[in-house]
């Protein structure tokens, strides 16, 4: 369950934290005191979309954070995302920054809000008031009865077969191309396979060619210099070397060295040099001779470079998409030109599919109707309960052709008074009479899913009276097995609450504050009696409010 709620920065709400219980926890408060920011605090801490808006003026940014108790279940569906549960407690946060970005983090770690999305819906149910439209668009009605029935595994399975009934009639159609487009095609793909065709290229061959060439030419230059450079230490046929020139003025001071006797040191010196000289001109014809060079090679890869940037210009731009659509074009040809073999393979597997398809959406179709069956005695039951004694709901199950959801055309008809046959809800049901449906159906499914908490929003709109009491007890009814939040302006409901919780605007230096305050029962009283009478709250008022809490407890 959803054990606190803290919101700081968050439109009017400078800091609130929100404790929250089992059971039922209502919010109360005048309009326009921030009930409607309190949900919006809870929808963006559960990774729904949010905008920098929302970041109360003049704020850097604003945050929300949620502590929920998780069971096994949840902690083991938790774990498969990564995350590690600590006290079998999870922290669920946003940080909103006014510049429009927004960072989501999960027990601390900064995960992205898809994550925080998924294990929020794993979380909390939320309930608005636009939920209501979903009963006025009966296309969405077929997906209630799904969900309600737990079809999603058959659904899936008939979805995957649809989609590649679909995948081989785009084939067909494909391959039916009139002779005309056809044969133009085919010219289309003989000139592109012929043209590549006759580079015979290899797979990675321009990175291969690129690799060698480069070497040739820098082997050429490579062997520019060691010509040179040996042709000045040992000289060439027309001239004398450096080595030559070393051994004479090593000589010299040889034979002169009774003159001076630092010459023979100086001669021994230089013949040295020469022995050094002489190594490194040997050493340097070494590595020309280990060197092999072929200018015709040179010249092939030199042409092969060519090749390769002229077909990557019309059909690359690297030779790997060269290459692909090479075989792309062969492959496409040999379908075109084999078109009347292909084509009859196709229009069979498409029978047989069509075939299987049909007989899958037509278990589909048995399968709501029994569901449907059920569904009506649900949610009349609930309805019932919610003060419409005489309801009459009725699932309409059309069949039609092939659709991503089977044969159906699903939408619920509802009829509320005696006499009345029932009709599409969006023509005769009012406002009162949507947020009852809505609850009921809530209800129904909730009893088919795990999530340990529901968000109602004004689910009393419209109602009054009796019916509200009713919603009223409907909600602490389901709340006896999962925590409920329910935002009211009904007394009805209020009093059934086991945590109460006022929500009010008030003015601080000149700027509006909203505040969350947890109301004790003589504080109930009070707020209980200002929803019946507005801000003239007389003994009677408070007395009437008292008893009404007290015929709940």
């Amino acid at each position: 369950m959803l054990k606190e709620l803290y919101i700081e920065n968050l439109a009017v709400i400078e800091k609130a934290n929100i404790p929250l219980d089992e059971g039922l926890n209502v919010f109360t408060g005048e309009t326009g005191a921030g009930k409607s920011i309190l949900i919006n605090g809870i929808n963006s801490v559960l990774g729904q979309r949010v905008t920098k808006d929302i970041v109360r003026s003049g704020c850097r940014k604003a945050v929300v954070s949620a502590l929920f108790d998780v069971d096994e279940r949840l902690e083991k569906l938790i774990n498969e995302y990564g995350i590690e549960i600590e006290d079998k407690e999870i922290l669920l946060s946003r940080e909103i920054n006014s510049d429009g970005g927004s960072i989501a983090r999960i027990n601390s770690r900064t995960v992205n809000v898809a994550i925080l999305r998924d294990i929020g819906n794993l979380l909390v149910n939320i309930h608005g008031q636009h939920d209501n439209q979903i009963l006025l668009s009966p296309e969405k009605h077929i997906d209630i009865l799904d969900s309600f029935g737990e079809l999603e595994n058959e659904i899936s399975d008939y979805l995957a077969d649809f989609k590649e009934l679909q995948n081989i009639s785009r084939k067909i159609k494909q391959q039916s191309l009139d002779e005309n487009n056809k044969s133009f095609r085919i010219e289309q793909l003989k000139e592109i396979v012929s043209e590549i065709e006759a580079y015979n290229f290899a797979e990675n061959e321009d990175e291969a060619v690129e690799e060698e060439y480069q070497m040739l030419k820098n082997s050429a230059a490579l062997r520019q210099t060691i010509l040179e450079t040996t042709a000045m230490l040992t000289g060439t046929d027309d001239e004398k070397g450096i080595d030559s020139y070393l051994l004479d003025a090593q000589g010299n001071l040889s034979v002169n060295s009774d003159l001076y006797k630092s010459f023979k040191e100086f001669s021994e010196r230089l013949k040295a040099v020469s022995i050094e000289v002489s190594d490194v001109s040997q050493e340097l014809y070494g590595i020309l001779n280990s060197m092999d060079l072929n200018p015709q090679r040179f010249d092939y890869l030199s042409e092969r470079r060519d090749d390769i940037r002229r077909i990557t210009k019309k059909y690359g731009p690297e030779l790997s998409d060269v290459l692909e659509l090479l075989e792309k074009s062969r492959t496409e040809l040999e379908e075109l030109e084999n078109g009347s073999n292909n084509l009859k393979e196709l229009s069979q597997k498409r029978s047989d599919l069509l075939a299987q398809v049909t007989k899958k959406a037509r278990v589909l179709s048995e399968m709501r109707k029994a569901v449907a069956k059920i569904f009506v005695e649900r949610v009349t039951a609930e309805l019932e309960f919610l003060n419409m004694p005489n309801v009459k709901i009725e699932v309409s199950q059309v069949a039609g052709k092939l659709t991503a959801k089977g044969l159906d055309t699903i939408e619920f008809l509802i009829s509320a008074n005696l006499g009345e046959e029932p009709k599409p809800i969006a023509k005769i049901a009012s406002g009162g009479e949507l947020s009852r449906i809505m609850l009921a159906l809530k209800n129904v499914i909730a009893q088919k899913d795990d999530i340990p908490t529901l968000i109602f929003d004004e689910i009393d709109t419209g109602v009054s009276g009796r019916a509200a009491q009713k919603i009223g007890l409907k909600l602490r009814e389901i709340s006896r097995h999962r925590q409920v939040l329910c935002v009211t302006h009904l007394a009805q409901i209020a009093v059934m609450g086991d945590n109460h919780l006022l929500i009010e605007k008030n003015s601080v230096d000149d700027r509006t504050v909203t505040s969350v305050t947890v109301l004790e029962k003589s504080e109930r009283k009070h707020e209980i009696a200002r929803i019946m009478g507005g801000d003239n709250v007389t003994d009677l008022l408070l007395k009437n409010a008292e008893e009404m809490l007290n015929s709940v407890e």
